[in-house]
């Protein structure tokens, strides 16, 4: 277990929170993790798969939501260390979990792997790798997702929307330029999604439908892309697009060794990652806040065009209502 401290102040949702946020590795386990902790007792409440978990750091303590976000196709689950930082910084806990180390075009494992970690908040066990006065509130989980991981969270979500409180897809896919990859979630039909009545904000890339070149595919292709997930959504739900970013730009500035470089590489980016992670973290703050936790304030704003975005966009729905 490991663990590294950020902070910085900023009354604007599109900018760091107030509170400090410490980051924490937990190794899964199979994975032989060892700590301070007894091997038995370490081995009957870790994980079933790794996990990279966001929290406030706070003297005072306190009850927090959790917010569950699964990497996309053969991203690490630390390249997005600088939006679960900012997510944290408002008062909630982000668990990320790393779903495989080996990717196949099937995301059947990967659904598997955010049930079984979905299981596995829900019975209390993140508890035990918290200080005692961080409490996670496992009855207030979001389910998230980015590219393959915002179609396993979407999948995951259909088959039990019971589980989650919100569900957000950032730049979510379902296959390539040629094909639904297994298991195909979008149905091609209109309205089609069956959530239970969870609130649902779908975010796009205005760029990840472009190839980067001649030679390259699309990254986020039409047909199986942020607009087609959001057509098969029912009410209550939202939508933005986010012009002249691509796929990738969400995540850290600085990613890592090769697969870091592909995310550069591969699909076709903005000028820089920084305002599509601050649109991405503020509006994901601001969504949870309110269907979360009741507190409206800068969704509303956001709604109303009260504040200045980090990004232009190139479409914006809402399908729901502000919470009482």
């Amino acid at each position: 277990m490991s663990h590294s401290s950020c902070s910085l102040n900023s009354s604007n949702v599109f900018e760091y929170g107030n509170y400090k946020t410490t980051l924490l590795s937990i190794k899964a386990k199979e994975d032989g993790f060892c700590s301070r902790r007894s091997s038995s007792t370490t081995d009957s409440v870790s994980p079933p798969k790794p996990v990279l978990v966001g929290r406030p750091e706070t003297g005072e303590g306190g009850e927090f939501p959790v917010l569950m976000l699964l990497h996309g196709f053969m991203t690490p689950n630390d390249f997005y260390s600088q939006l679960i930082r900012h997510v944290a910084s408002y008062g909630l806990i982000v668990v990320a979990p790393q779903l495989y180390s080996i990717a196949t075009t099937d995301a059947t494992g990967d659904i598997e792997a955010a049930a079984a970690i979905t299981d596995w908040l829900s019975n209390g066990s993140l508890q035990s790798f918290l200080p005692s006065n961080i409490c996670p509130i496992v009855t207030k989980l979001a389910l998230s997702g980015h590219s393959r991981g915002g179609k396993a969270a979407f999948a995951l979500a259909l088959s039990k929307p019971e589980s989650f409180s919100a569900l957000i897809g950032i730049d979510p896919v379902d296959g390539t330029t040629f094909s639904q990859t297994p298991p195909p979630v979008l149905t091609q039909v209109p309205s089609s999604f069956q959530l239970g009545g969870i609130p649902v904000m779908v975010i796009g890339s205005g760029l990840g439908a472009e190839k980067k070149n001649l030679f390259s595919c699309a990254c986020a292709p039409k047909g199986v892309n942020h607009e087609d997930f959001y057509k098969e959504c029912q009410s209550p739900a939202c939508y933005f697009v986010a012009k002249d970013y691509g796929h990738m730009d969400m995540l850290d500035d600085d990613t890592k060794g090769m697969i870091g470089k592909m995310t550069y590489a591969m699909c076709k980016n903005g000028e820089s990652r920084e305002p599509m992670r601050k649109f991405v973290g503020g509006v994901l703050v601001a969504f949870l806040k309110a269907y979360l936790e009741g507190n409206d304030d800068d969704w509303v704003a956001i709604r109303n065009g009260e504040v200045e975005l980090p990004v232009q966009l190139d479409a914006e729905d809402f399908r729901l209502s502000v919470p009482a």
